[in-house]
């Protein structure tokens, strides 16, 4: 039994949004179906962190939650991306999930998911911003998303485990920092951190790959690691 990751599956069946005319997004979700079953196990979990459908409502969403569902792993781990317009009340998600027969399929929000003695803990994060010059909108955003963390982790850590995290936006990017979020990190403290949102070799050049004050942070979008789910545990 292994925990895997992957970020932006960007997925399409349901609408008209083509990544192909992006460099290398050429053909991804062949190769991403590939890769998947080559490495995950039925018995393995899967943490897909944000950007996961094109679809604008849960309907137009479907046909790409249905391709998710029948690949390997007993269990995919979904978090919001800022693309993810399908996204509504957990509530809904789930009825809507039960309704259709996704049975592999979960929502990380304001929650976590044990995993040994590990806790599988995240949310979708937000831009980067210097607190005397955030624009009001974005710190309140950022303040959100830094509770709905803080909910997360502190509900695993109540159970003696030991927190994973799993954001959408990057909390450090270049010399930028989302500070709300890093102070929940901080404060538990979290050793591990994996996130996507950044495409592109000239976007990826400037992510964090490794460890910054006391956290390592691995960067798991699609089109930086090939579309190979990443092993975490």
């Amino acid at each position: 039994m292994s925990l895997y990751v992957i970020g932006d599956t960007h997925l399409s069946f349901g609408t008209s949004k083509p990544m192909d005319i992006f460099a290398g997004w050429e053909n991804h979700t062949a190769i991403l179906q590939e890769t998947w079953r080559r490495n995950v196990k039925p018995e393995d979990t899967v943490v897909i962190a944000g950007d996961i459908s094109w679809g604008m409502n849960m309907q137009e969403a479907l046909p790409d939650f249905q391709w998710l569902n029948a690949l390997p792993a007993k269990e995919k781990i979904i978090l919001k991306g800022n693309h993810d317009y399908w996204w509504t009340t957990m509530k809904k998600m789930q009825a809507f999930f039960t309704e259709h027969g996704l049975d592999t399929l979960r929502i990380l929000h304001n929650n976590y998911y044990a995993y040994g003695e590990y806790g599988i803990c995240g949310t979708r994060g937000w831009v980067n911003m210097e607190p005397e010059t955030a624009n009001p909108d974005d710190a309140k955003v950022s303040a959100r998303e830094a509770q709905r963390l803080d909910v997360s982790i502190k509900a695993a850590v109540q159970q003696n485990l030991k927190p994973i995290v799993f954001l959408h936006y990057p909390p450090v990017y270049g010399a930028s920092c989302n500070y709300p979020i890093l102070e929940v990190l901080w404060k538990y403290p979290v050793t591990d951190c994996w996130y996507g949102h950044i495409h592109g070799r000239s976007q990826h050049r400037y992510a964090i790959n490794g460890e910054r004050d006391g956290v390592c942070y691995h960067l798991i979008s699609g089109d930086f690691v090939q579309f190979i789910p990443q092993k975490v545990l």
